[in-house]
């Protein structure tokens, strides 16, 4: 379901978000449209984005620890990488990116290939990579969750393949019709109850659009992600439940964005053509009295244990929040497929109605004023319903647990698309 978007001004700009129906809410923006002039007043103040609280794993900082990060997910994507070159990915079953630990874990169906074994021993001169015994292979995982998927209709919420291969979680309002529908497997299946993933916009934006910005369309309100190259044409990506093709996105204004071109509700991702530059919104945590926006540098792949932070129009940006689950499907009263679960870790609002296709980012170490792109909200497990931050903390839902639909998402529907840089 599409959020009802509610408007927010700071000055010169603002944002927008979507309203969150129950259970798991989708949190909720196109022919080609020559580029606009900057307009002269457009604000381009750029701050360091400080995530709250202690950090984890004895870092002196959350510089520190994203540093750790960053050296680990570059070691990841070069196994994944090498995994799409095995036949069927190989036993490959999943990787989990530890900064806590200083540890990339891989977990493997049977014996590793010559080829991931020299990788790994590449690899270890720069991060300790630890490989690990996993009774499923990914692919024997995946084939399970779309056989699962297919005969479970609302019996499930959401299925998730275990990082370590040891089986599934599958997600469900009832254990009993969860744990019937996900009968009849091979794999090792738990059930998890309660979960109830629903669909989840800054306000008075102009050219060129910035993400983390509020808009509009017939289906109601969300947020921007990120500016894109698709097709030669500049445009913004969001969350695909927000608007259909052929739709007119406004800002809160009424001021139009462009139309949505490109729309896959199946994987949640969707694109607005209009002039759109590589920058998003964001604000001191929990405080949204100071407004700012910083340049996207790149993308990043989403691994269970990475640390981001969110920027949405009615939540404002939210940090300590951790990945749980890569892979996942969640029905929404349909499939999205290949999403992403991350917890706020201290149970504090990571997103909520109104920020559906906001920004998902991480921040650069080396430039704390900088960010990567790793995604765009799509949902929020209403069952963990928290007080709401940000621009309207009233009559909207807020959640600690979020699915967010990650870059890949966006390149598998869009092949070809290219993140703008600012």
């Amino acid at each position: 379901m599409n959020l009802s978007p509610t408007t927010r001004t700071t000055g010169r700009f603002a944002r927008l978000a979507t309203a969150l129906g129950a259970g798991l809410v989708l949190v909720a923006v196109a022919g080609a449209h020559p580029a606009a002039a900057q307009d002269p007043g457009k604000d381009t103040t750029t701050q360091a984005i400080e995530p709250a609280g202690a950090v984890p794993g004895g870092f002196a900082s959350w510089k520190d620890l994203l540093a750790t990060q960053e050296r680990l997910v570059r070691a990841a994507d070069r196994i994944t990488a090498a995994v799409a070159q095995e036949r069927n990915g190989g036993g490959y079953a999943g990787i989990v990116v530890a900064p806590e630990n200083h540890e990339l874990r891989l977990y493997w169906k049977g014996r590793t290939s010559q080829a991931i074994d020299g990788l790994v021993g590449q690899l270890r001169g720069d991060v300790s990579v630890s490989v690990l015994p996993a009774r499923h292979s990914a692919a024997e995982l995946t084939a399970a969750m779309a056989r699962i998927a297919k005969r479970a209709g609302s019996a499930i919420t959401s299925i998730a393949p275990r990082v370590d291969g040891s089986g599934l979680t599958v997600t469900g309002l009832d254990a009993s019709r969860a744990r019937s529908a996900a009968s009849g497997e091979t794999v090792p299946i738990s059930v998890e109850t309660g979960v109830r993933p629903q669909l989840t916009t800054r306000w008075n934006d102009s050219p060129p659009w910035y993400g983390g910005g509020a808009w509009q369309s017939p289906g109601g309100g969300c947020s921007t992600g990120f500016a894109v190259t698709y097709g030669g044409s500049s445009k913004i990506l969001s969350a695909g439940h927000c608007a259909a093709l052929g739709n007119t996105a406004t800002d809160p204004t009424g001021e139009v964005i462009g139309s949505v071109t490109q729309d896959n509700n199946g994987l949640d991702v969707l694109l607005i053509n209009t002039s759109a530059a590589g920058r998003v919104f964001n604000n001191p945590v929990g405080n949204v009295s100071t407004e700012y926006n910083n340049p996207v540098i790149g993308t990043t792949s989403s691994y269970v244990g990475m640390w981001l932070c969110t920027s949405g129009a009615y939540s404002g940006t939210n940090c300590t929040i951790q990945v749980q689950q890569t892979g996942v499907t969640i029905n929404v009263g349909y499939l999205i497929t290949g999403t992403v679960r991350a917890e706020q870790t201290a149970h504090l609002n990571a997103v909520g109605q109104g920020d559906s296709g906001g920004s998902v980012e991480v921040v650069n170490s080396a430039n704390t004023s900088q960010v990567y792109a790793a995604g765009v909200n799509t949902a929020i497990d209403t069952s963990t319903a928290v007080t709401c931050t940000g621009y309207v903390t009233s009559g909207r839902t807020c959640a600690w647990r979020m699915y967010y639909s990650p870059w890949s998402n966006a390149t598998s529907a869009f092949p070809g698309i290219a993140i703008t840089l600012g």
